[in-house]
């Protein structure tokens, strides 16, 4: 399925990452900035929600940016990049391969910050990178992607998974 887009055979096992199943069941937990729905599995969305409002009482604003997503849609995604001429090699260090992400599985979700430019480094700079570094975890999140991690993926301050 993967090999018509370049993407190496032995890509999962190099990367260190394994197949992620899709979520079979979705809640809504709001909108992004650009007005599409943003939906998590039952249990992230739970902690999604408490999370933010936790937030939201210390003075810091959380905004869903990119919850659930099919492998169907990565694919998309990728063969798009693709067609504007990037290589595979250089998408692969900034997305994972269809079938391989986290947000597949429902539990991931990219988080801004108003007046941030969305799923950009810069993030890490912000109060509320700060607060989730401080308090994400209390609420089941991780950040997946850190500086030098071992999946060769860039630093992604925006990316949590749950992880209860």
């Amino acid at each position: 399925m993967n090999s018509e887009l370049g993407i190496p055979e032995d890509y999962g096992r190099s990367r260190g990452l394994s197949l992620q199943a899709e979520a079979t069941a979705l809640v809504g937990v709001g909108s992004s900035p650009y007005g599409r729905p943003i939906e998590l599995e039952p249990r992230a969305a739970d902690a999604w929600v408490r999370m933010r409002e936790e937030a939201l009482r210390d003075g810091v604003t959380l905004e869903p940016l990119s919850g659930f997503r099919s492998v169907a849609r990565q694919r998309e995604i990728i063969e798009r990049k693709l067609g504007a001429g990037e290589t595979i090699e250089v998408i692969l260090r900034t997305m994972a391969a269809p079938g391989y992400s986290e947000h597949h599985t429902g539990r991931a979700i990219d988080i801004g910050t108003p007046g941030q430019p969305p799923l950009t480094t810069l993030f890490a700079g912000t109060a509320a990178f700060r607060w989730l570094e401080a308090h994400g975890a209390s609420f089941g999140f991780h950040l997946s992607f850190p500086r030098d991690n071992p999946h060769g993926i860039t630093y992604e301050p925006w990316h949590w998974c749950h992880r209860p």
